[in-house]
């Protein structure tokens, strides 16, 4: 079943279920669910490898971050990046996600983006994982894309795991982006 805003708002207060949400989704949110902001933007280079016990994935450089610490009284717009055409990003965001036993969070594109060509690969979080959100943006469009840092792009969204579920206890844990050096699975 999937949780509501009310509980999600209480478990954010009393538990931290998400931190860092803006200001907007602690007062109004949205359908079932809260709108999680890009906070920031890697491209990738090289090559990347999965096998049975190891994986590596390719070198990134970040390419824009958000300023989270930037004073609310500057004026000031946040940092504009273009996604250029047939470019495949990683991006992280600026929430960070402490999800108990009974909880999986699944998210998806906001459709401003998909609606502009711009797809952010969904997924879901399974319980336990505790960090930021990484994923994949992709522009499909001949034209560059503007999108400011710090702009909503996924929904997230959260279900109740019925019954006893593993926790997350992947190396991914705390929102890391991209392996070192090939490395051997857990």
């Amino acid at each position: 079943m999937i949780i509501g805003v009310k509980k999600l708002l209480k478990l954010v207060k009393e538990r931290k279920l998400v931190e860092n949400l803006s200001e907007r989704e602690l007062k109004n949110p949205e359908g079932a669910g809260f709108d999680i902001r890009i906070g920031e933007l890697y491209q990738l280079k090289g090559q990347g490898f999965l096998g049975i016990e190891e994986r590596k994935t390719p070198k990134i450089k970040l390419v824009a971050k958000y300023d989270k610490k930037k004073p609310k009284t500057t004026t000031l717009p946040p940092p504009t990046i273009f996604l250029q055409p047939g470019i495949y990003y990683l991006m992280k965001t600026i929430e960070k996600l402490n999800l108990p036993e009974n909880l999986l969070a699944l998210f998806t594109p906001r459709s401003t983006l998909y609606r502009s060509g711009i797809y952010i690969f969904g997924g879901q979080t399974a319980p336990g994982y505790r960090g930021e959100l990484t994923t994949g943006i992709y522009n499909f469009r001949d034209e560059k894309f503007e999108l400011e840092m710090g702009a909503r792009v996924l929904h997230l969204m959260f279900f109740e795991v019925k019954g006893k579920s593993n926790l997350y206890r992947g190396q991914w844990q705390g929102g890391r982006i991209a392996t070192k050096k090939k490395e051997k699975q857990i």
